[in-house]
């Protein structure tokens, strides 16, 4: 699904009013190698990761997996510019738990996924 991007600062905004919480990972020298915001609501796993403005990733995964930063299974999945990977990630459910109300998820292209509710 194609979602219009958003500027950078405002959807990092957004991930923090959802309860995203964010680390800052740092060389030797204490330099900033990336900003990662991790958030856990009902039964997933939501994490995004900002390298630069145009190198970004975020994924959602099953909270069961063992490691959220290297994750071996996701439900969703995307990377590239901050702005499309943040509307991306902002437009995703948020007030349901994929899983609990019926459905599935079905495979798209480039590992990505999408939730398709029972009807």
């Amino acid at each position: 699904m194609d979602h219009s991007p958003c500027d950078v600062e405002s959807g990092l905004r957004a991930l923090i009013a959802r309860g995203y919480q964010f680390v800052h990972p740092s060389d030797a020298t204490g330099e900033v190698l990336a900003v990662v915001g991790v958030r856990v609501h009902g039964d997933v796993v939501d994490v995004f990761r900002l390298d630069a403005e145009d190198d970004a990733t975020a994924i959602r995964m099953p909270a069961d997996e063992e490691n959220v930063f290297t994750p071996s299974t996701w439900l969703w999945r995307t990377s590239g510019p901050a702005a499309h990977v943040l509307a991306g990630l902002l437009a995703l459910p948020d007030d349901t738990t994929p899983g609990t109300s019926g459905g599935c998820w079905i495979p798209g292209r480039l590992g990505t996924a999408k939730w398709l509710a029972a009807s």
